[in-house]
């Protein structure tokens, strides 16, 4: 069933998302579960092995999400209390939410305009004797500034943990985001350019860190289940350190190799939508379009910023979409509104970027196998509210 026929008989005109999941995607998990090894098995290395060739990383880890990819790639570079590391203000909670866990502190600093990356001249300034660490978001899919990030991390001796959530498929330069840094966090949640419902991943070439996150993501169990139950007594492992229970098991693993092998298509068709509405809002007042894609960019949110001249506010604009059956967000409330960040972590005096960018964005309607149609309803509902 595609997307047309799942809303067809609902009041949804149009989707904000709907994820490409293939007949080779529902066979290849149906096959995957006939396999007597359901976790920590090959289809997961197998995935492992794939995703490292397509980022060109000498190492990928598979996590349960994102949110635990950043928390162990944390720990591995040793992030723990006292510690500051440095993130944009806009961002999903996770990301800071992965330092708080660590017992760390986010410090929360602002973002450009343009382009909704963390601000150079922000990160600058709030660069202290407790900063441990950056955690650049490659927000929407744009690549942010990372050869100047590491440049700046490289003089003042911190570690990188690049999150890459939004970014499978991003180069800067002929280079995958995610291998810049120590650490690159990959996220395989239902909206993004791939999916394994749940999932992550952790790419690095430095295998200290490899190691790590390969034991701490199974309890600290120095053996996986396939060794453990190929040779010698089952039981036999070493638990150096406590470990988390974030596993990628062998269904997902085996959704996630389908998709990767469809990944270029995927982005192909995020471009090709991306390119249509830049033509078509660019010619409405009031409306800033986000910059034509290109390798840095695959086009994982289309985001719209609703300038006064539109005529009317971005609230609105939200509400009258909805009334018409097209489903709007707004990616993202800024991380200093929320009451966790606004009493645990260290917030930058002057978030005026953030400020704005929330008052006046709107994520509209993006996914790989939107329609021309679909499209043409947005755009012409949103000319239509504006007169």
């Amino acid at each position: 069933m595609n997307h047309k026929d799942a809303f067809k008989k609902k009041s949804i005109k149009v989707p904000f998302f709907y994820p490409s999941i293939s007949q080779k995607d529902i066979k290849s998990v149906t096959n995957a579960l006939k396999s007597p090894l359901l976790t920590d098995g090959p289809k997961l290395k197998e995935f492992e092995k794939k995703f490292a060739k397509f980022t060109n990383a000498k190492y990928a880890i598979g996590v349960s999400n994102a949110t635990s990819a950043l928390q162990l790639s944390l720990k591995a570079i040793k992030i723990g209390p006292g510690d500051e590391v440095i993130i944009p203000n806009m961002t999903f909670v996770a990301t800071a939410s992965s330092v708080l866990l660590t017992g760390a502190t986010p410090r929360l600093v602002d973002v450009d305009l343009e382009d909704m990356n963390i601000s150079i001249d922000s990160l600058k300034n709030n660069i202290s004797n407790k900063t441990k660490a950056i955690i650049p978001v490659h927000f929407a899919g744009k690549a942010c500034k990372i050869q100047e990030i590491k440049k700046i991390s490289q003089k003042n001796k911190i570690s990188v943990i690049e999150d890459c959530a939004h970014a499978i498929g991003a180069k800067v330069n002929k280079k995958h985001v995610g291998t810049f840094g120590d650490a690159g966090c990959f996220s395989f949640y239902p909206t993004k350019n791939l999916t394994t419902i749940e999932g992550g991943m952790i790419v690095t070439n430095n295998k200290k860190i490899a190691q790590y996150v390969e034991s701490a993501r199974n309890h600290g169990i120095s053996k996986n289940l396939t060794n453990r139950y190929s040779s010698g007594k089952p039981w036999d492992y070493d638990i150096e350190f406590p470990g988390y229970n974030f596993r990628l098991d062998e269904i997902r693993s085996t959704l996630g190799i389908s998709q990767l092998s469809q990944i270029k298509k995927f982005n192909l068709k995020r471009i090709k939508a991306y390119k249509y509405y830049n033509k078509e809002f660019s010619k409405i007042k009031g409306i800033k379009i986000p910059n034509d894609p290109k390798n840095d960019n695959v086009c994982h949110l289309y985001i719209l910023k609703i300038e006064k001249e539109f005529g009317v506010s971005r609230d609105e604009l939200f509400k009258k979409l909805l009334k018409n059956g097209i489903r709007t967000s707004v990616h993202y409330k800024p991380l200093n509104k929320f009451s966790v960040f606004k009493s645990k972590a260290k917030i930058q005096n002057s978030l005026k970027n953030s400020e704005e960018l929330f008052n006046k964005i709107i994520s509209i309607p993006f996914f790989p196998d939107i329609t021309k149609k679909e499209q043409d309803i947005v755009i012409k509902k949103i000319q239509k509210i504006q007169r």
